[in-house]
């Protein structure tokens, strides 16, 4: 047998992540496919590691805008899949228009779907794009003949607005690379910290108005407020509006920079460093589908403060103090219990590095090269 995959719009982020990782960790052939073969733009496809089994061909239509992807997709795809006689089609981007049968998708992202955070984001072209990405996922959703959900949370969001799927449905998590693990570590008491050697918080993730950024400086104030040496350092790539938002909190409660940094986006090759060099993880999304950076911080050790809501109580578990994103006091409530008790980030931090063991590369490879070989086979 013989899987296409369609990468064209898969350009950076998460869903590049994924389909790198998954290349590398699967063997297709003990799933009965001899060959993959993927489509994509060129920055994407030479990410992925040499295998015997395993084709890219890179088109450079695909390296060009969104409309050219998508005629690419609808009116292109089905023909090429056809020629190289696919069994079945991937498509983990979500959404597919054109004609190619069986395919497997994936739910990748939670935006579309839920209200409360897609309102976020008021009169703007960004919630037009999610709105058009609601519509066309949930068509091909609804078609497909297998679907992947990385979470149970994100299985019991969708199913509702889908009704009745065509395929089977399967809940699938993504894997965390090798390079984020690193055993917990002993924890200091508080009176060992400064200001010259302060407790460091580390923030992951896009800059967004649903990963409440600028909630997190406030509070952070407040800890500084009570006199508690900490400082916080965010990392990710912005959206405009939201990153406006946030360097205004900081100059509003971090004006002379004493305790907030924003250091931009870092590759995800490096990201590993920075969770080395920090003593706390903070997380306050409050719409995810899989937190995979939630993950990053479990596997490197880090006692975790971190929003209850979507999938993150599913994925975290008992492994860390959970708050309210859109409370400031609530925030600073439960940083300042890790804070005060060394055995409790010791015992969290354990609790969440055993946890994560359970998320792999080479459990999805295997769960989702099976899924894809169930399909084929029942067309065969």
């Amino acid at each position: 047998m013989i899987v296409g995959i369609d990468a064209s719009n898969l350009r950076a982020g998460g869903g590049v992540t994924h389909l790198v990782e998954l290349l590398r960790a699967c063997d297709p052939r003990a799933h009965g496919f001899s060959q993959v073969i993927v489509w994509g733009g060129h920055s994407t496809l030479s990410q992925l590691e040499a295998r015997s089994w395993l084709e890219p061909r890179p088109l450079s239509v695909l390296d060009r805008g969104l409309i050219h992807r998508l005629l690419w997709q609808r009116f292109t795809l089905s023909k090429l899949a056809r020629a190289a006689a696919c069994d079945v089609l991937f498509v983990p981007g979500g959404s597919y228009s054109g004609g190619f049968r069986p395919i497997v998708t994936m739910s990748r992202n939670l935006l579309p779907f839920e209200w409360r955070e897609l309102r976020r984001f008021g009169w703007s072209l960004m919630t037009v794009k999610l709105c058009l990405l609601r519509f066309s996922q949930t068509r091909t959703l609804r078609r497909a003949e297998g679907v992947i959900f990385l979470t149970d949370y994100a299985y019991r969001v969708l199913m509702p607005v889908l009704g009745m799927t065509k395929g089977e449905t399967v809940i699938i998590p993504h894997g965390i690379n090798d390079r984020f693990t690193r055993s917990p570590r002993a924890q200091a008491p508080l009176d060992r910290y400064s200001v010259e050697q302060p407790l460091r918080l580390l923030y992951v993730s896009i800059i967004d108005v649903y990963k409440h950024q600028w909630r997190v400086i406030e509070a952070v104030a407040q800890l500084r407020a009570q006199g508690l040496p900490v400082v916080i350092e965010l990392v990710g790539p912005a959206y405009p509006p939201a990153l406006r938002k946030l360097e205004d909190a900081m100059d509003r409660w971090d004006p002379g920079g004493e305790f907030a940094t924003y250091s931009g986006a870092v590759s995800h090759t490096l990201l590993h460093e920075k969770y080395a060099g920090s003593d706390i993880c903070v997380f306050a999304s409050s719409c995810e589908n899989m937190p995979n950076i939630l993950l990053e911080g479990m596997a490197s050790g880090l006692p975790i403060a971190c929003a209850r809501r979507g999938p993150m109580p599913e994925v975290l578990g008992d492994a860390g103090v959970y708050f309210d994103p859109e409370r400031p006091a609530d925030i600073a409530r439960a940083l300042r219990e890790l804070i005060d008790s060394p055995s409790l980030r010791v015992e969290l931090a354990r609790r969440s590095f055993d946890r994560v063991q359970m998320f792999s590369w080479s459990r999805c490879a295997r769960e989702t090269f099976g899924f894809l070989a169930r399909v084929a086979g029942r067309r065969s």
